[in-house]
């Protein structure tokens, strides 16, 4: 009785020396905010240095209120690409008088976009805040980052921050563009270095460990305090070039006070570590062990690390290297070149001299792993290719994930990888790993920082909804966490975020094969074409009377069977008679103009074939008045 009593107060039992099991509490105070511990019970010598530690905790925990709040100055953050989709990342941080630029991607069109290559963000807002804009800031050199920047380059003039890598695959995109005579505008980064941008923004690159060499997080340093944004990254503590994460300067910020943390959140289904990249030679080097014919590796050519492992492996089994595909060869030839990875071009052949060395000397290198048509490794596959043609002996090792979408492809070139013969390695853990950080990571990124906001970015609204509760189970006050969509623009202060206003974005296609815009209503009739068909109607129609000169000429694609033209043809006579009397009667006007009468016409035939065969088929009518 007497233990008892010594957990209660107020004639109520007390449990606060309970802990919920499986449940995450932020505090072991199960009885309410405003529950002490009775004095009685604590030795008085000990008791002062209890308080002193809850009060170090919370200090050390709440480092966020370090900031000023009662700074004037707010910060406008709206993404224009890159939340609730999968690449095209593009987010603009703007204060009253000045804006920068993170990152400029593009994206890839959907097997419906007949005839586009990539899409690039709607730079409409940008056009709106021109007179603010100071500067493109640049996190890492993948395509989903900086793939748009010649697009947007060519009507916003503006400095280019970035770490070298970064800048020389930009410089890449310039000179196939021509404008290579900006590189003027380019501005290398040292990192842990504090650069003034303007007079608003301060940024320092944090170097990051990613799929790509030199990837960055960002601390942006503003009056109304620091924001960091992750970029794309994940904890690799043995990366293949040495270089680890640093999480000095990541915490270094954090003692300092942070205003928002701006977090990846493409993995944050997954609840372990992402392995490490150098985990994946060990892989390579047991197929390379017991591999008597030629190896074929595919990945995406921006992963040099991934490359550089196959080519060690390749080397220490006395392998020639051939490297195939041309973003894949120039990726590589820059960070060669620019001292990322060191390798010695003797090591080299060229596609047409691999047929000179036996199958067990020879290392391909290609583009393909996602099963782009017109790739090298599917031109193999379909016996297509100039200079490989794919033998039974082969191993096919396809280093790299399906993105969502291309799922279908991959399977088919596999399927035609097989049929020639090849043994195919794919999905397998061991041969390929993220890039991107996952749940256990995401929680040290966020006790590091310990921001006062989290805004989760880069995914779609699962992924960022999924960061959500991690940053909530990580101790983030739940008010403090906002979801964003693609041109929602949202206000920080220390005493708030809110969301604010929408702004206009969307997708603009793009012809590659011309660097030239695609308009969408070239992409709608393409849609039709391919869906419903398309039906072109010739007529002549009498000024005198409105009655059909002929019989029109109807022909039709895609639409019905060849042996029921006759019928349609018969079928949309009847019903240009019909229309044309009505006409004569109600809107005689339209033989004055051509245009007017043959939308109207249109509009007639579009309802009777979709009320006929339920389709919108492309309808292209000419009506000759004589």
């Amino acid at each position: 009785m007497e233990e008892n009593n010594r957990y209660r107060k107020n004639g109520k039992k007390s449990n606060s020396h309970v802990m919920s099991g499986g449940t995450h509490l932020n505090s072991f105070n199960a009885v309410g905010r405003n529950y002490k511990v009775p004095y009685e019970l604590m030795d008085p010598t000990i008791r002062p240095y209890v308080e002193r530690n809850q009060k170090m905790h919370f200090k050390r925990l709440n480092t966020f209120n370090k900031l000023n709040f009662n700074t004037p100055t707010k910060i406008r953050i709206t993404p224009l690409g890159g939340l609730s989709e999968v690449g095209g990342n593009i987010l603009v941080v703007e204060t009253e008088k000045e804006a920068i630029i993170i990152d400029v991607g593009l994206s890839f069109p959907t097997e419906e976009m007949h005839g586009v290559d990539i899409l690039i963000p709607d730079f409409s807002y940008l056009r709106q805040i021109r007179r603010k804009l100071v500067a493109y800031i640049i996190t890492h050199g993948h395509e989903d980052h900086i793939g748009a920047m010649p697009y947007i380059f060519k009507e916003f003039q503006l400095p280019i921050y970035g770490t070298p890598l970064s800048l020389a695959l930009i410089l890449n995109k310039f000179q196939e563009h021509k404008i290579a005579h900006f590189k003027s505008f380019f501005r290398p980064v040292e990192k842990r270095q504090l650069v003034q941008i303007s007079r608003d923004f301060k940024i320092e690159w944090i170097h990051m460990t990613h799929s790509i060499i030199d990837s960055s997080a960002l601390a942006i340093v503003t009056d109304a305090g620091t924001i960091i944004h992750t970029g794309d990254f994940k904890f690799d503590y043995t990366p293949v070039d040495g270089y680890p994460p640093d999480l000095h300067r990541l915490a270094y910020y954090g003692e300092k006070g942070v205003l928002a943390l701006l977090s990846d959140s493409t993995n944050s289904h997954n609840p372990k570590f992402t392995p490490s990249e150098s985990i994946v030679f060990p892989a390579f080097d047991r197929i390379f062990a017991n591999t008597k014919g030629r190896i074929i590796m595919s990945t995406f050519s921006s992963n040099v690390h991934r490359i550089y492992q196959a080519i060690v492996a390749g080397l220490k089994y006395n392998r020639k290297i051939c490297v195939i595909g041309r973003s894949m060869e120039r990726h590589l030839e820059t960070a060669i070149n620019y001292d990322y990875i060191r390798l010695s071009f003797d090591i080299f052949i060229d596609p047409d001299e691999v047929k000179k060395y036996r199958d067990n000397e020879v290392l391909i290198i290609t583009t393909g792993s996602q099963g782009e048509t017109n790739s090298a490794l599917y031109k193999m596959a379909r016996d297509e290719h100039r200079f490989v043609k794919i033998k039974p002996n082969d191993v096919v090792i396809l280093s790299a994930r399906s993105i969502p979408g291309n799922e279908a492809s991959i399977s088919t070139m596999v399927n035609y990888l097989e049929m020639a013969g090849a043994k195919v390695y794919y999905q397998t853990e061991d041969i390929h790993v993220s890039g991107h950080a996952s749940q256990e990571e995401q929680k040290l990124m966020i006790r590091l920082i310990k921001p006062k906001f989290f805004v989760p970015v880069h995914g779609e609204y699962n992924h960022l909804n999924a960061h959500r509760r991690t940053a909530i189970a990580c101790g983030v006050v739940e008010k403090n966490i906002l979801l964003m969509k693609d041109g929602d623009q949202i206000e920080i202060h220390p005493k708030y975020i809110k969301k604010v206003r929408r702004v206009r974005t969307g997708k603009t296609f793009i012809d590659n094969q011309n660097n030239v815009e695609v308009e969408s209503d070239i992409v709608i009739d393409r849609q039709k074409l391919a869906s419903d068909g398309i039906v072109v109607i010739v007529a002549q129609v009498s000024r005198d009377d409105s009655e059909l000169i002929a019989k029109p000429m109807v022909t039709s694609f895609g639409l019905i069977s060849d042996r029921s033209d006759n019928y349609l043809t018969n079928e949309l006579t009847r019903l240009l008679e019909d229309y044309l009397i009505g006409m004569k009667n109600s809107k005689p006007h339209l033989l004055d103009h051509p245009r007017a009468l043959e939308n109207d016409l249109k509009s007639v035939v579009r309802k009777y074939l979709y009320k006929k065969y339920k389709k919108y088929p492309l309808i292209v009518p000419s009506v000759f008045v004589m």
